[in-house]
């Protein structure tokens, strides 16, 4: 995996080693001696991750952190912390001020490299996820949400369950969120927290040996789980174990032994990626929706019902079965617009996408492909079916009279239908352009005899 790799230290003879370390795993390189330089690169390069020496002569590796989250055009960029120090006093100013992690010399190259991949798979994962997001919001497919978020969950994962219950205790005046303590086997069914845990915190030393790992791939290869975060617990001196974690999907390393604070703050570090991601995982979903999806009814727009259509029809010249098509049209429609105005217009369109969806099997598909008209595609099924379905939706429509709060009056609507029929054992079975066509001119026929009536396609007759 390929990146751009900003490496601050004052002592040239640590930049070169690192380089060499990070260019035989194909990494792309820049270093920089003083703090001052490094936030000034940083903002001009825009590297993938920054490695960044504690001590440095003009400026502290912590304050540099600090002012890298604080920037918005450097807030994003992964930063760890390289230090000496090996004790958790060490540890906690950098990861308060912002970095992603803190790592000791003499640096294991395994676990540095596992760490890098780890930093650059969620870094590019949440960039393609903004990406998408910013490219539904240009094409105008998207709404904004009132911001609502719900109490986190985490899942506690120990050998034993006193130390489980240990965890628990102490963390709960640093955590708002809920604690749940689980067993192995427990993690991998439902309903650990109502719904899918936020974050899981997972001891590697479960028994019997690798069960650990065993779990964080198990939870990580299932889709309810898929995107909770994972903080593996791992003892200081199992650098390979961690190495493994990290390449396995883990987000975040806890040293076994470290503070109740430096583990809630991990914690919730992860709490808050995940609401991150969550968040910009809903609004592309919603972007797509949107993108396909008629704004006034919600219904399906012509963008998507034209290739679900020809999908339709494939599946039919497969299994020999025939299917429907329907165009609907409502009856003297610009009358409705020029008499009562276009939001009583707006009032009836809804209504009638209302009271065909409920008069149709979820299988089938339905669109409004223009002002007033509507299509209508019955997978698997007879001229009989579809000819009584048609007139069952027209029944429907006419019947009852579409009410208008606002004005205090009602407005008789009807619908013309024409239906056509595709597929069936035709030596050459229509292609669906032309089921269309007859559909539309069945529509014709039924406008020009009247309105308020189901005609059907010489095809399908």
């Amino acid at each position: 995996m390929s990146g751009k790799i900003l490496i601050v230290d004052d002592v040239a003879t640590n930049r070169i080693v690192l380089k060499v370390k990070l260019a035989a795993a194909c990494y792309d390189t820049v270093h920089t001696a003083g703090g001052a330089n490094a936030l000034r690169l940083a903002r001009e390069l825009q590297p993938d991750i920054i490695l960044l020496e504690a001590q440095l002569r003009d400026l502290d590796g912590v304050e540099i952190c600090r002012h890298l989250k604080a920037d918005p055009a450097t807030r994003s960029i992964p930063v760890v912390v390289v230090t000496t120090a090996e004790n958790a006093a060490a540890r906690m100013p950098a990861l308060r001020a912002g970095a992603e992690d803190f790592l000791t010399k003499p640096l294991d190259e395994a676990v540095l490299l596992a760490r890098l991949r780890s930093l650059l798979r969620a870094r590019e994962a949440e960039n393609e996820l903004r990406l998408r997001d910013l490219a539904c919001r240009d094409l105008g497919f998207a709404e904004t949400c009132a911001p609502f978020e719900r109490k986190g969950c985490v899942t506690l994962v120990a050998e034993t369950p006193e130390t489980a219950a240990r965890w628990k205790s102490e963390l709960a005046p640093h955590l708002t969120e809920k604690l749940v303590i689980a067993r192995p086997e427990e993690t991998l069914g439902e309903n650990l927290c109502g719904s899918c845990p936020d974050v899981f915190v997972v001891a590697a030393d479960l028994r019997p040996a690798g069960a650990g790992l065993r779990l964080m791939s198990e939870l990580r290869s299932r889709q309810a789980t898929l995107h909770a975060a994972i903080c593996m617990v791992v003892a200081p001196d199992a650098r390979d174990t961690a190495a493994v974690a990290l390449d396995l999907g883990a987000s975040d390393i806890i040293p076994e032994g470290a503070t109740v604070e430096e583990m809630a703050l991990r914690i919730r570090r992860q709490i808050q990626r995940k609401r991150t991601q969550d968040s910009l995982r809903a609004s592309v979903a919603n972007g797509l929706r949107l993108a396909v999806t008629d704004p006034l009814t919600g219904l399906y727009n012509r963008r998507f019902a034209l290739p679900q259509l020809a999908a339709i029809a494939e599946r039919a010249d497969v299994t020999g079965q025939t299917f429907a098509v329907m165009i609907l049209d409502i009856d003297r429609f610009k009358i409705v617009n020029d008499t009562w105005g276009h939001a009583a217009g707006d009032s009836v369109l809804v209504e009638v996408a209302a009271r065909l969806r409920t008069n149709l099997r979820s299988a089938d598909l339905i669109a409004r492909i223009g002002g007033e008209e509507f299509l209508i595609a019955l997978p698997d099924c007879t001229l009989e079916s579809a000819r009584a379905t048609a007139e069952r939706i027209r029944r429907a429509v006419e019947e009852q009279p579409v009410r208008l709060p606002h004005l205090g009056s009602e407005i008789p609507v009807t619908l013309s239908i024409g239906l056509a029929l595709g597929g069936g054992s035709r030596r050459e079975p229509l292609a669906i352009e032309e089921v269309v066509g007859e559909a539309d001119r069945a529509l014709l026929g039924s406008k020009a005899d009247g309105r308020n009536q189901v005609k059907i396609g010489r095809s399908a007759a």
